[in-house]
């Protein structure tokens, strides 16, 4: 189940993601602006951003199961229209409609996750389920870059298509829909009523997004431009890079099982986030900001998991589709909106002043995460 989880997610993740990598062939081959080419690989988040909530309902009344083939279907077919397109606004809309369909795997792939293992194992779980994104990130940081500077953007859309017929094989064979317990007053109460631990979990989650997305927008294209690095070299560091980021979402999970709370972890990591990126708008013109680079692409994104967890812990077997919907849309429409306004910054003001501002919203959300570590009833 666990396997076929991080499948869903990392299929899913090479499709919403993938086209972030073809913003330097979008610029050289099709003639597209910074803030034009972010504005295209933002479309799938938008995509995404517009339908969680209602795929986290979806998730809620008629499982998890129905939910994950139905949307990697609809993401498989959308993915294989877009290798046909070749002009900018047709190509926007099919990556944003396939990017509603992959929505699907964010609440679903985490309920099979929650609903299969108990809590004293369920962190380093959904640590394990957190790195499919970015591990699929990692993936197509590795191969569209370099397949659309070789052979073009249609021919790298490729990759987003057989990423996710893989990840329909595996959920179509292995997942089942987890046990839930029988329906009470108190499971089915609506938690957002009880107390402000969901908002707050929310809110802090928002604003660790928007490091988080900036470096893995632009990253590649900061080490091609500013850098002149390759583009098989630069994703091959990106990819790197997300590899690492797994394994700390793996790393921040267990840690959040051994010391019982979800909540202390999520405040060491925005406190390590914010740290981490005022570093690299300080060494940004350096040599040894590359390296900055790096830790700062593996801690902005250590974070999920564990706002994933205790949301989905909070909320209850009820209202866990639903919850994690909003958390997942909330963050999705943050990513979307930071794509093309941090090119707007990264073109007025340079790289090393928008990984600047970036560094104040870690520093706003260490003091949004709960102070109290409530668990789920």
């Amino acid at each position: 189940m666990l396997g076929a989880s991080v499948a869903a997610q990392a299929g899913a993740s090479v499709a919403i993601n993938g086209p972030a990598f073809l913003i330097p062939s979008l610029q050289d081959d099709r003639g597209l602006s910074l803030t034009q080419a972010g504005t295209v690989a933002a479309m799938p988040i938008a995509g995404v951003m517009v339908t969680l909530f209602l795929w986290g309902l979806v998730v809620d009344r008629l499982g998890e199961r129905f939910a994950l083939l139905t949307g990697l279907g609809g993401t498989a077919a959308f993915s294989v229209l877009a290798t046909t397109i070749d002009q900018t606004v047709p190509l926007c809309v099919v990556l944003f409609v396939m990017g509603m369909f992959a929505a699907s795997t964010g609440s679903a792939s985490g309920r099979v996750v929650v609903g299969w293992f108990p809590p004293q194992r369920r962190g380093l779980a959904m640590g394990i389920r957190q790195m499919a994104q970015p591990l699929g990130v990692a993936v197509a940081a590795a191969t569209i870059a370099v397949t659309a500077d070789r052979t073009g953007v249609q021919a790298a859309l490729w990759i987003p298509v057989v990423a996710v017929a893989l990840a329909f094989g595996a959920v179509l064979l292995i997942v089942l829909d987890p046990p839930r317990p029988s329906a009470t007053a108190a499971l089915t109460a609506n938690p957002y009523r009880a107390d402000s631990f969901l908002l707050r979990v929310h809110g802090v989650s928002v604003l660790l997004v928007v490091p988080q997305f900036l470096v893995w927008t632009y990253s590649l294209t900061w080490l091609v431009h500013e850098r002149h690095w390759s583009a098989a070299a630069a994703g091959a560091l990106v990819a790197v890079t997300h590899v690492l980021g797994a394994l700390g979402r793996i790393a921040v999970g267990q840690l959040s099982d051994m010391v019982g709370s979800r909540v202390r972890p999520l405040r060491w990591v925005a406190v390590l986030a914010g740290l981490t990126m005022a570093l690299l708008a300080l060494t940004e013109p350096l040599a040894v900001a590359v390296v900055v680079l790096v830790v700062a692409s593996t801690v902005t994104v250590a974070d999920n998991g564990l706002a994933f967890t205790g949301v989905a812990e909070r909320a209850g077997s009820y209202w866990s589709g639903r919850a994690l919907g909003v958390q997942n849309t909330a963050q999705y429409l943050t990513a979307a909106a930071a794509a093309p306004v941090a090119g707007l910054a990264i073109t007025a003001w340079g790289y090393a002043a928008t990984f600047g501002l970036a560094a104040l919203f870690p520093v706003v959300a260490v003091g949004l995460v709960p102070r109290d570590d409530e668990t789920a009833p």
